[in-house]
């Protein structure tokens, strides 16, 4: 399944009631460096600094002292609904003497959010897997010719007495047609392992 994932931290800000939220979306690629970089951004001086991230099937939130559920969890849906992975999501509020309620702030966390992720600069993430093909010689330029047609990288390439043996990069949704495929057109003599 396709992900978008960002290409670069995005900030975006906005007044609501008085209050300014100051989104904050940043690459991310694991737990650590999600909380290094958040420490980056954090403004102590605010009234709240609420947080959220997705990578893979990871996700956290906290709603830094807001009515539980009204801050990061929005934030979260927020990234969910926009497909995005590999993401950490900041708010800061500074508070203007209007209180929300708590409809309002889940509506000002997640649209921050949301805003924020509309005009962040992205790419496509597709999912790859690493593969270890063996099979005879004859077949080697049918490899690169399967590899091409499937969006797959050919990363090392040996030959050894019993043929070739390749190590290959490919979008994991199409690792089972190419290796049907390749193993049609080897007459089955090829092999796979991930």
């Amino acid at each position: 399944m396709t992900k978008k994932i960002l290409t670069q931290t995005n900030t975006y800000e906005e007044e609501i009631k008085k209050s300014l939220f100051i989104g904050v979306c940043f690459p991310t690629n694991s737990v650590d460096d999600f909380f290094e970089q958040l420490n980056l951004h954090l403004d102590l001086n605010a009234t709240h600094n609420c947080w959220a991230y997705r990578i893979g099937n990871e996700y956290r939130f906290n709603d830094d002292g807001e009515p539980s559920g009204t801050a990061g969890k929005p934030m979260l849906t927020a990234i969910d609904g926009a497909d995005f992975d590999f993401v950490g999501a900041l708010v800061i509020r500074h508070y203007g003497g209007i209180k929300l309620g708590t409809g309002g702030l889940a509506r000002a966390y997640s649209g921050v959010i949301t805003k924020n992720l509309q005009v962040a600069g992205f790419e496509n993430y597709v999912p790859k897997v690493s593969a270890m093909v063996s099979l005879d010689f004859q077949y080697g330029q049918l490899l690169h010719q399967l590899l091409k047609q499937f969006d797959g990288l050919l990363l090392q390439h040996d030959y050894n007495s019993s043929g070739l043996m390749s190590l290959i990069e490919i979008p994991k949704c199409n690792l089972e047609p190419f290796a049907e495929k390749l193993n049609n057109y080897s007459k089955g003599t090829s092999k796979i392992k991930t």
